[in-house]
């Protein structure tokens, strides 16, 4: 984050509106010496939290961009995506589905691609699936995926299927403390564009009847089936060994725990 730039960007919309620091310290119900510090390009030892309170008292939005190893980021995000599609692929693969994964479309100016396209061999039934490492911008993710459904008749009869019935769409995200945190804040948007959840949805793709508004939290370890979900984080025992002495508090850690690569909390699935 260039610390200078913010500064200049905040004191410049600040300034727009005719505001003193103090007018937008009470709004952001920070101290005007953070105001301050923020405006000079000294913002590095102020919270991200009261950074992102200030940028929204003017109507703004703060964008940070996290970078590793040149494009080592991307590769690794790439990486995560693409074993959550794998994932995706197991469950529906042994079933009645047919599958195209990164389905491209150019249709009437509109360009994308649907991560898991699918098509249910005896009700006709298509299937959107979005997929997403780490909770995505709300707004974007579900403009792209209603964009999504709305075309999706249109892609399968170019894809030589034919569309004789309604359309599901499918959030899949990453399972974790993270990203079931971050969902729970935007919690009744969710609940009402993609209410099924968990048992629900896996039920409806083994016999789905209808269209579906669907999440479902996946981990990223292999052998998802639709009849089974994960119960808990698994633990591997080692065999006891004598210890002498006086008796350690300590536990030893979990040997299998897989971790949200959005954060650092084990990830619990169920």
């Amino acid at each position: 984050m260039d610390g200078i730039r913010l500064g200049l960007a905040i004191r410049a919309l600040r300034i727009r509106r005719g505001w003193r620091q103090l007018d937008l310290a009470l709004r952001a119900r920070v101290s005007r010496s953070e105001i301050s510090r923020v405006e000079r390009g000294l913002g590095g030892g102020v919270t991200l939290t009261t950074l992102a309170r200030i940028a929204a008292a003017l109507d703004a939005r703060l964008d940070m961009t996290l970078r590793w190893h040149g494009e080592g980021l991307d590769r690794l995000l790439d990486s995560a995506h693409a074993r959550l599609v794998e994932q995706v692929v197991a469950i529906l693969a042994p079933t009645a589905w047919e599958l195209v994964v990164e389905a491209s479309f150019s249709i009437g100016g509109e360009r994308g691609s649907i991560d898991v396209f699918a098509r249910h061999r005896a009700s006709g039934i298509l299937l959107v699936v979005e997929v997403k490492s780490v909770v995505p911008d709300n707004q974007a993710m579900l403009h792209a995926l209603d964009r999504n459904v709305r075309l999706a008749p249109r892609i399968a009869f170019e894809r030589g299927w034919v569309p004789n019935g309604p359309v599901g769409r499918l959030l899949v995200i990453a399972e974790g403390t993270t990203t079931r945190r971050r969902v729970a804040a935007l919690g009744a948007t969710f609940a009402r564009v993609l209410p099924a959840r968990g048992a629900e949805v896996r039920a409806w793709l083994r016999d789905p009847s209808g269209p579906i508004a669907g999440l479902l939290f996946l981990p990223y370890a292999t052998g998802a089936r639709l009849g089974r979900t994960p119960t808990g984080v698994s633990r591997v025992r080692g065999p006891r060994r004598s210890i002498r002495g006086p008796q350690s508090s300590s536990c030893a850690r979990p040997t299998n725990v897989w971790r949200d690569p959005s954060g650092d909390e084990p990830a619990r699935t169920g």
